[in-house]
C-alpha cells in the first residue's frame, strides 16, 4: 500500500491543459503543425490559471528493436526537458503512452508476449528516467486503450486490466518517488459507460493501491460535437449526456475516494481551421456547463488543446471571450441565453425580439453596447428570464441594415462573464444553378448576411441520402462546407460517394431560421443542380 492522498493531488491539478498534437505527433514534435514547445508556452499556460499539464507522448517512432526497445536518447532528453520546464513553472505534469495505443498496443490480444515486452520495456525506461522527479509528475498507462481480436468489450476490459496492473507494478518496483507517485488508469476507450467504469473499478480494488486515479475523456454528445443529425444546439440531449456521464464516474469512483481526471475534454469538431461547424453561442453554453458539472462532482478537467484554443505562435487565446468563460467556470457559473444572435430582416418594419436567459443562479444587471449602457424600459425589458429588445432600440442598432453584424451587445449579470449578443441584418439567402462532378461541385450561394446551420439530404421518396443514412441531417464540413468569401457551399466528394444516381433534394437551414431547398442530380461522376 502506497502512501499519499490521491484525492488531494488530483484536486490540486484542477484545472488542466493538454499539450496536444505535439510530443504525440507522428513522426515528430512539429509534424502536426504546432511549433516546438518553449518554456514561455508553459509559463503562459500556468499564468492563465492552469495547475496541471498533460503531455501526450507517442514513443513508437523513438525507440530501437526488440528485445531492449531502447528509447532514443535525444527523444528522451527532449521529453525530459519539456517535463522539467513544466515542473519549474509549478505545474503538475502527466505523461503517457499516447498513439502507441492504436499503433501497436491494440494488437496485444493476438501477440501478448511481444506487446507486453515492448510495453514493459518502455515503461521501465520512463519510470527509471523520472524515478527521482517531483511527486508533481504523474504517469498515465495508456491513452484511449482499444484492442483488435477480442470477442467484445468484456474481453477487452480484461485485456486492459493486464496492462494496467503490469504498469502499476513495474512503476512501483522502480523505487524512488515512483513508490508513491500518482498513477492514472484509463477505462476501455477512456469512455464512461458503466460496464467500463465497473471493470476499471474492479482493477483498482484488486491493486489495493491508494495512489491511483481513474481517467475518462469527454467530448460531449456526439451529434452536437460534430454537428450531425441536426445537433446544432446545446440542448437537453447534450446536457443530459453530460450529467449522466459525470454522474456515473462520480458515483463509481469519487464517492469511494478514488479521484477522476477527465484527461481530455472539448468538442470533436471545434477547430479554428474549420469555423462555424458549431455555432459560437452554443459552444459557450457547452463550455460553461462542463466547468460547472465537473466542478460540483469534484472532477479534474484537462482541456484538449491541439492549437485551437491557445495560439502557440503568439501565445494569445484565439477566442478570448471563450477562454474568459472557461476560466470563470472553474469557480462560478455564468448566465447564458437561448442564442447569442438576433437576426433582423433587411426590409420591412423592425419588430421587438426576445431571448430566453439561462440565469444559472445569477441575476440580470445591464445591457451594454461597448461603454454605452442601454436603458431599461425604452431599449429593452426583462421579465423573469425573458430579455426583450424593443423595436426602437433594434432600429437604432441595425442602422443602415448592411448585411451581417450591425451591433455587438453584452448582457451583464451579478456573477460570471457577460453574455454576447450580435444584432445581424439579413435577407433570405439565394442560390443558383450549377454543374460539376462528384469530386468538384459547389452551389453558388448569396448568403446575404445569414449563416449556415446545417443541411438535410433526401431522395424523392423522402428517405435520407448520403453518408450516415440513418439521418437526413448530414455532417457539417465532412459532407458540405460554406465558403462565405467565395459565396458558395462546397459539396464534398465524401457526400457524393454515398449518393445513388438520380435526384436528391438538399434543404439548407440557416441561423436566421430561413430554409431553402436545392435539387441536385447525380449521374455517374457528373452532377447538376438548381434551386428547387
Amino acid at each position: 500500500m502506497t502512501s499519499g492522498d490521491a484525492m488531494a493531488t488530483v484536486a490540486a491539478m484542477q484545472p488542466g491543459w493538454n499539450l496536444g498534437n505535439t510530443l504525440d505527433a507522428i513522426p515528430d514534435e512539429t509534424a502536426w503543425g504546432n511549433p516546438l514547445v518553449t518554456q514561455a508556452l508553459l509559463r503562459k499556460v500556468k499564468s492563465e490559471g492552469y495547475n496541471s499539464i498533460r503531455i501526450p507522448i507517442t514513443w513508437s517512432n523513438h525507440h530501437g528493436p526488440a528485445p531492449a526497445y531502447t528509447i532514443d536518447q535525444v527523444w528522451l532528453s527532449r521529453v525530459r526537458q519539456v517535463v522539467d520546464w513544466a515542473l519549474a513553472e509549478g505545474l503538475y505534469v502527466l505523461v503517457n503512452l499516447h498513439h502507441d495505443s492504436w499503433q501497436w498496443i491494440n494488437g496485444y490480444p493476438g501477440d501478448r508476449t511481444t506487446v507486453m515486452n515492448r510495453y514493459t520495456a518502455l515503461w521501465t525506461q520512463i519510470a527509471t528516467t523520472f524515478r527521482n522527479h517531483s511527486s508533481k509528475l504523474t504517469f498515465e498507462s495508456i491513452n484511449e486503450p482499444q484492442f483488435t481480436g477480442t470477442s467484445g468489450d468484456a474481453q477487452s476490459d480484461e485485456v486492459l486490466r493486464d496492462l494496467n496492473v503490469a504498469f502499476v507494478r513495474l512503476v512501483r518496483q522502480s523505487g524512488g518517488n515512483n513508490a508513491s507517485r500518482l498513477l492514472v488508469l484509463p477505462t476501455l476507450y477512456t469512455n464512461s459507460n458503466q460496464a467500463q467504469l465497473d471493470a476499471l473499478s474492479t482493477t483498482i480494488n484488486q491493486l489495493g493501491d491508494r495512489n491511483i486515479a481513474a481517467t475518462v475523456h469527454f467530448y460531449g454528445w456526439w451529434p452536437f460535437s460534430v454537428n450531425i443529425a441536426g445537433g446544432t444546439r446545446y440542448d437537453s440531449n447534450v446536457e443530459q449526456d453530460m450529467v449522466d456521464g459525470f454522474d456515473r464516474v462520480a458515483n463509481t469512483f469519487v464517492a469511494r475516494g478514488i479521484p477522476v481526471i477527465v484527461g481530455e475534454w472539448a468538442l470533436l469538431s471545434y477547430d479554428y481551421t474549420r469555423p462555424g461547424i458549431i455555432e459560437r453561442g452554443e459552444v459557450l453554453k457547452y463550455v460553461e456547463a462542463v466547468g460547472y458539472q465537473a466542478r460540483i462532482r469534484k472532477l479534474t478537467t484537462m482541456l484538449w488543446d491541439a492549437g485551437s484554443f491557445l495560439n502557440r505562435n503568439d501565445l494569445q487565446w484565439r477566442d478570448p471571450g471563450l477562454f474568459a468563460l472557461m476560466k470563470a467556470s472553474w469557480t462560478t457559473r455564468s448566465a447564458t441565453a437561448s442564442s447569442d444572435q438576433i437576426y433582423v430582416p433587411r426590409s420591412g418594419t423592425v419588430t421587438s425580439r426576445s431571448l430566453t436567459l439561462n440565469l444559472n443562479g445569477a441575476s440580470f444587471r445591464s445591457l451594454r453596447q461597448g461603454s454605452t449602457v442601454l436603458t431599461n424600459g425604452t431599449d429593452y425589458t426583462v421579465s423573469g428570464n425573458t430579455l426583450t429588445l424593443t423595436s426602437a432600440a433594434l432600429t437604432r442598432l441595425v442602422g443602415n441594415r448592411a448585411p451581417g453584424v450591425n451591433a455587438n451587445l453584452e448582457a451583464t449579470f451579478s456573477q460570471g462573464v457577460p453574455w454576447p449578443i450580435s444584432v445581424i441584418s439579413y435577407d433570405p439567402p439565394t442560390q443558383s444553378a450549377a454543374s460539376g462532378t462528384t469530386s468538384s461541385f459547389t452551389i453558388p450561394t448569396q448568403f446575404r448576411g445569414d449563416q449556415l446551420a446545417t443541411m438535410e439530404a433526401k431522395y424523392a421518396d423522402g428517405s435520407p441520402a448520403g453518408p450516415a443514412n440513418w439521418t437526413s441531417y448530414k455532417e457539417f464540413w465532412s459532407n458540405f462546407q460554406p465558403d462565405y468569401t467565395a459565396n458558395t457551399i462546397i459539396m464534398k466528394p465524401e457526400f457524393f460517394a454515398e449518393v445513388n444516381d438520380g435526384a436528391v433534394t438538399l434543404t439548407f437551414h440557416f441561423w436566421s431560421g430561413t430554409k431553402i431547398t436545392y435539387r441536385v442530380t447525380k449521374s455517374g461522376t457528373s452532377v447538376t443542380g438548381s434551386p428547387a
